[in-house]
């Protein structure tokens, strides 16, 4: 039977329980990642020690362009997640981000949840993390300094979930000023803000509204990966009317590299979205292969966080070390192969 809904601290365990252990990928979409070709150059005219998949991101040197996307905190055992993660990131050197804070600013009992990030990794990019429809409250905008502060955040992620609020149990599907509040954060908050979707794209109009008030960092995070509306049709008791007719919206979304593309339709009409965009591809990244795949898709790095969760929990720590290093050596590997040496020159290769 599918748990019943209840506080902030639970729901966010049963997310993270339901990603590791339940099937909850798209059902019929793709990341389109799959129907995107590399040409292959038999001359590269590179040794593969040419190579590097280093880049910049928030401003630090990282060692590829990936990160581990917003995930978890805010419960008791999300502090061992959390820190476990982040050790991973600090010895990889790739940017990590933590879950929604939302819980943080309600109650003081799982701080340390979301602190242990920073103290885990003292040197890579962290994010900080609020949902959209918290940002339109005034209320709300006026503490956020508190959860970048919390975790001494390089960014503030800013998750934009109707869907997922729309189907989740206990949801509030607010959106109405959102956009304002975003707006606002952008003119106050004093560190750079990410607009990140959870799994249903942004379109280009969403991309474009966003940045025209202040958002230079964009994580697609499209269809193909997990569904997080699969994730809350799971978590519905069916004890509301409209539990039995939420399975419509499972595979509900624009797939990853339909926003890429619409990202780079971007950059073609707008010389300032192409000179100060940063677009993150995330949505059913599994493997170097994809993270190479976006980078000739226009991104500037690719994000994952399922793929990553389920190899922390299953088989621990040097797992998911070894995971993230056969990722890069596929980036490279396909960097070398298309006669790439940096990763500024492998954006915008695929045919």
């Amino acid at each position: 039977m599918p748990p019943k809904p209840h506080q902030t601290s639970s729901r966010k365990q049963e997310h993270v329980e339901l990603c590791v252990h339940n099937r909850v990928s798209f059902r019929t979409k793709t990341s389109g990642f799959d129907a995107v070709t590399l040409r292959h150059n038999a001359l590269p005219e590179l040794d593969l020690t040419d190579v590097s998949t280093e880049t910049r991101f928030l401003n630090k040197v990282i060692s590829q362009p990936l990160m581990i996307s917003c995930m978890t905190g805010g419960y008791a055992d999300a502090e061992r997640i959390n820190r476990e993660l982040a050790e991973v990131c600090a010895e990889c050197n790739i940017p990590m981000g933590v879950g929604s804070q939302r819980q943080a600013l309600e109650k003081s009992d799982f701080h340390e949840s979301f602190r242990v990030v920073r103290k885990a990794a003292p040197t890579i990019p962290i994010t900080a993390n609020i949902g959209g429809a918290e940002v339109a409250k005034p209320s709300v905008r006026e503490q956020l300094r508190r959860i970048v502060d919390m975790i001494e955040a390089d960014a503030l992620t800013i998750h934009l979930n109707p869907l997922q609020e729309l189907l989740q149990p206990e949801g509030s599907p607010r959106f109405r000023s959102v956009l304002v509040g975003i707006e606002e954060v952008c003119k106050t908050i004093g560190v750079p803000v990410i607009a990140k979707e959870v799994g249903a794209g942004l379109d280009a109009d969403v991309m474009l509204r966003l940045f025209n008030v202040g958002v230079q960092i964009l994580d697609v995070a499209g269809a193909g990966g997990t569904s997080w509306a699969g994730v809350e049709i799971l978590r519905s008791t069916g004890a509301a009317p409209e539990d039995a007719y939420k399975d419509v919206f499972w595979d509900w979304g624009l797939t990853t590299v339909e926003c890429l593309e619409a990202a780079s339709n971007l950059r073609q009409q707008h010389d300032d979205f192409r000179r100060d965009a940063v677009v993150i591809a995330s949505g059913g990244v599994s493997s170097g292969l994809d993270v190479a795949k976006a980078l000739a898709l226009g991104a500037n790095m690719a994000a994952a966080a399922r793929p990553f969760l389920q190899k922390q929990m299953e088989e621990g720590q040097k797992a998911l070390a070894d995971m993230i290093r056969g990722w890069q050596f596929q980036l490279r590997g396909a960097m070398f192969l298309t006669g790439n040496a940096s990763v500024e020159t492998m954006q915008n290769m695929a045919e």
